[in-house]
């Protein structure tokens, strides 16, 4: 994946004239007419989508992104050094807010040119077995960043062909069941034509197991547990072979990517520019900042984070088998206890800036002196892959659809699972639905920290208001049930999109 990420040939921006006003080919410049001629043309094209889900302007898996999606969670803390973040966090953003708004805009980018893909491939003369392969790539790709959109915005703008004429830009949106119907559609096309896995150069993309993953997560978001269930359990069967790694925290080091735990992840690396900051273009290198803007500034970060005190908490609520701490603390935070090193310094060489107890560890390259340079020389660059769908995630969510049909004694042992990794004893047997609901959300909030899980695991559950009023999250008591469930639509899209409606309790 790394190949076909370092590829990128073409922002995908093609222009195109009408043969009554020029008759003129410019030899310098990429159109629709003189682009889509080869294999090589689509892979680039495929590239540049899925490059955009790392961007440090608006990639859900970016440096920005990874701030979005956790900040609102009862568990994450971003302190007031850039506004935009700290408004997000605190619930006192308004619809004019750049981070939110680069989420948005970015999505509608990757979808653009995954409709560009879905359009232009037949012309690239493929083999009709590749031709159905690449197409439900790009559904997949499409799918994935719809699913950004509804999970952060709710209703929007769907679009599934490339913008012909002016009017074509102007898009209503659409109710949010059309939006997770058109989700659920995309995911299911994908996944019947994916390969089961990728080998070589090509591991990273997007494979069947990680459509039906997300098929099922979809599923589970709409309530439709029975769908859920069935998807959700042919991953766990031939043929594929999916299942957790030994160690919790080779999912989060960058020399056991893409494991047998993983279904989809991003694929970042210290290669191409040096520059995390340049944008899509020469310069550009393809790791992001996430662990320098996270880190302590003792080792040159910008302490831009902190979990909050529920969440270190929250990890303690039960011990191991051998009356430890739950490993996964160990493998997520970093706190003052004996013989805790960080960045190779003693844990009391840092000071914690928040008043709370711990810093995260996890995605940090804390094996290093400091967050400087990435192991090729690019400035600030992480290259440790995020994941965005893991095993663990299938098994819990698998646990859920089950209790929520009722079927609690068939949920037990994926959540067992998850529990065993962690080394923690067996489930008391006979536990009823609200019980195991209980114990699945435990595991979620412990499991998934600073994965960006979170607050959309409380908003499906119906618990934001309880959850955040219950917590030490900074700015709690400016969040609005039913308002900060979603993001306003940008402003900009209000005022250059006639047909577009702000969110109902944002209007």
């Amino acid at each position: 994946m790394k190949k076909i990420l370092i590829s990128v040939a073409a922002t995908l921006v093609f222009a195109s004239c009408s043969r009554d006003t020029l008759d003129l080919t410019n030899p310098n410049q990429i159109t629709t007419e003189t682009f889509w001629k080869t294999e090589s043309d689509v892979r680039s094209a495929m590239a540049a989508t899925y490059g955009l889900l790392k961007n440090v302007d608006g990639g859900l898996w970016g440096v920005r992104g990874v701030e979005l999606s956790n900040g609102r969670g009862d568990d994450f803390f971003i302190r007031n050094d850039v506004a935009a973040l700290y408004q997000l966090s605190t619930f006192t953003n308004t619809p004019d807010n750049g981070v939110s708004e680069g989420i948005f805009n970015v999505c509608y980018r990757a979808i653009f040119r995954a409709n560009q893909i879905l359009e232009n491939t037949g012309k690239a003369g493929l083999a009709a077995d590749k031709e159905k392969a690449y197409l439900a790539e790009a559904k997949f790709l499409r799918g994935l960043n719809y699913f950004i959109l509804v999970t952060n915005f709710g209703e929007v703008a769907i679009r599934t062909t490339v913008p012909v004429v002016i009017d074509d830009y102007f898009v209503a949106k659409s109710p949010e069941k059309d939006v997770w119907a058109q989700i659920i559609k995309d995911f299911s096309e994908a996944a019947a034509d994916l390969p089961v896995a990728y080998t070589g150069a090509d591991i990273g993309r997007a494979t069947k197991g990680a459509a039906l993953g997300m098929l099922g997560k979809s599923y589970v978001y709409t309530k439709d547990y029975a769908n859920a269930e069935t998807t959700l359990k042919q991953l766990t069967t031939a043929p594929f072979t999916y299942h957790l790694v030994a160690n919790y925290e080779d999912n989060f080091k960058a020399t056991t990517e893409n494991n047998a735990e993983s279904l989809f992840e991003v694929q970042l690396a210290d290669v191409g520019g040096t520059n995390p900051w340049a944008g899509e273009n020469a310069n550009e290198t393809l790791g992001v900042t996430t662990a320098q803007e996270f880190a302590p500034g003792e080792v040159a970060g910008w302490f831009e984070v902190s979990p909050t005190d529920k969440l270190f908490n929250e990890f303690q609520k039960e011990k191991t088998t051998t009356d430890e701490l739950d490993p996964r603390m160990y493998a997520t935070l970093i706190w003052d206890y004996p013989g805790a090193t960080f960045y190779n310094k003693p844990f009391s060489a840092f000071k914690l800036q928040f008043g709370f107890k711990s810093m995260f560890k996890k995605y940090q390259n804390y094996t290093q002196d400091n967050e400087l340079k990435g192991g090729k020389g690019g400035d600030y660059t992480s290259s440790i892959n995020e994941r965005i769908l893991r095993y663990a995630d299938v098994e819990l969510l698998l646990a859920e659809a089950l209790t929520l049909q009722g079927k609690t004694g068939d949920a037990y042992p994926y959540l067992q699972d998850v529990r065993s990794r962690a080394n923690l004893g067996a489930l008391t047997t006979g536990l009823g639905q609200d019980a195991m609901m209980a114990e699945i959300r435990h595991q979620r909030m412990i499991e998934f920290a600073r994965e960006g899980q979170r607050f959309y695991d409380l908003k499906r559950w119906g618990l934001l208001q309880q959850e955040i009023t219950n917590s030490d999250k900074v700015g709690k008591q400016y969040f609005v049930n039913g308002k900060h469930d979603y993001f306003p639509i940008p402003q900009n899209e209000i005022t250059t999109n006639s047909k577009m409606e702000q969110n109902n309790k944002w209007k």
